[in-house]
């Protein structure tokens, strides 16, 4: 009896494991240290991902440790899920801007835009640059501040920064200097620098720091003060030359140093003729910005005479345009430091020529009859212009103006002609020149529109 009890355990433990097991096999455990290999685990993942799973060889294994299986599954799904569906954290090309394609494009929670900003959606709908102008144009540079988007370019010029909001804070931690004064002693007179100036090799101050601040000081726009100039102009582009016609009539200071300053001066000096009379220095230089309207019927008359003479043929400037001086009587003191306002005076001369230029119905008003007639006088004489000038007021300076002329074809004269109220048929203009009943030239034009007032010279007596 007792011999058949082993024999009965054995049936009783194989038909247990017949029902824990259907179909009669039981399934094998994988070692961990083969199921859970990182790198074959990750492998698996990849293609798990790729192509759909082959039926396995043999039954899938069964684990004794449950917990230990439901951390490896879940580590297995969280890879697969990892890897099919998002690709590793990028900015693709589809979310930057469409125009500078450095940052991301904007979205105001709504709509997700085109471009990061205003100003590269401006830029973008800006016409493309010609191939001549792709150097000169650099639309790619960075911003000067934030270092990230292109500066903004408006079609004409290139901005140092890529929005209002970069300038403003540009402005806040670093403000924007005027020239320095001349009288900084051994401060650089470029704008917004306060470096020492160069020291010479006979051990004086120069004005500059440098060779570059000393051509920008030189050639600086008259407008901005940050640029310099274009080749004749006295702005650094079209922009700034608009925006100083759209504010004229208006003074503009000329820097000391600067090469108007020195061509005023210079032509001040050399036309100083009056033999016992030396030439007394200039203190403050100012160009005169006239309004567009005022520009546009000078420029016409230019056209006009340039189309009769063809002076730029034979050399010459369009119509013969030539500078000249003026002097007359000064009721405010417009011109001194810090003075560049018009009066409200409608009886003071030179703020009237100034802001609307020169008016032939007032000619005699002063002296009561003319040389040679009815015209607007000037002279490439400044000792002459300086005889008319006057001052109605409390001031150490005087002031004369340096005027735009059309002189297009001149009829010399050497003797009175007082009954004139035009130039002789053929002519644009008189020539009265040293001799006769003249000691020194004058120049006589017969129309408002041959004439513009250009620099205001501030001046001792």
């Amino acid at each position: 009896m007792s011999s058949h009890i082993p024999l009965a355990l054995s049936l009783l433990q194989t038909l247990a494991s017949a029902s824990q097991y259907p179909g009669g096999k039981q399934q094998l455990w994988t070692p961990p240290s083969v199921a859970t290999t990182p790198a074959a685990a990750s492998a698996s993942a990849v293609t798990a991902t790729a192509t759909p799973p082959a039926a396995p060889s043999a039954p899938v294994p069964v684990p004794p440790n449950p917990k230990r299986t439901n951390t490896a599954n879940s580590a297995a799904v969280a890879a697969v899920s990892n890897t099919s569906a998002s690709p590793p954290t990028s900015t693709t090309s589809s979310t930057l801007c469409e125009n500078c394609q450095i940052r991301p494009k904007y979205s105001d929670g709504t709509t997700t835009h085109a471009y990061c900003s205003k100003s590269c959606a401006l830029q973008a709908k800006l016409p493309a640059q010609p191939p001549g102008l792709s150097a000169s144009i650099p639309k790619s540079a960075t911003c000067d501040f934030c270092g990230a988007r292109p500066k903004f370019f408006d079609g004409q010029r290139t901005h140092p920064f890529c929005s209002k909001g970069c300038s403003k804070n540009a402005a806040a931690q670093n403000p924007i200097l005027k020239p320095n004064a001349k009288g900084s002693a051994g401060i650089c007179h470029a704008p917004g620098c306060q470096k020492p100036a160069h020291t010479n090799a006979d051990g004086t101050t120069g004005s500059y720091c440098s060779l570059a601040h000393k051509i920008l000081g030189e050639t600086i726009c008259l407008m901005c003060k940050q640029a310099a100039k274009l080749a004749g102009s006295h702005f650094c582009s079209t922009v700034c030359g608009d925006d100083a016609e759209k504010n004229g009539p208006m003074l503009l200071e000329v820097p000391a140093g600067h090469s108007t300053f020195k061509s005023v001066a210079d032509q001040f000096k050399a036309s100083w003729r009056h033999t016992g009379k030396s030439c007394p220095p200039v203190r403050r230089i100012y160009k005169i910005v006239a309004t567009q309207t005022t520009l546009a019927s000078y420029k016409a008359y230019q056209t006009k005479v340039e189309n009769a003479g063809h002076f730029v043929a034979s050399g010459r400037s369009p119509g013969n345009e030539n500078r000249r001086w003026h002097g007359t009587r000064r009721e405010c003191n417009l011109g001194d430091k810090g003075q560049t306002q018009f009066c409200a005076s409608t009886n003071c001369p030179l703020c009237c020529i100034i802001k609307s230029s020169f008016d032939i119905s007032l000619w005699g008003t002063k002296t009561g009859w003319g040389r040679f007639g009815k015209g607007i006088y000037t002279s490439s004489t400044s000792s002459k212009s300086h005889d008319y000038s006057h001052n109605d007021c409390s001031s150490s300076f005087k002031a004369i103006l340096l005027n735009k002329v059309i002189v297009g074809k001149g009829c010399k004269l050497t003797h009175d002609s007082t009954s004139l109220t035009a130039p002789p048929t053929g002519y644009d203009s008189v020539l009265a020149e040293k001799g006769g009943s003249l000691n020194y030239d004058e120049l006589v034009v017969y129309t408002n529109d041959a004439i513009r007032p250009s620099f205001l010279v501030i001046y001792e007596p």
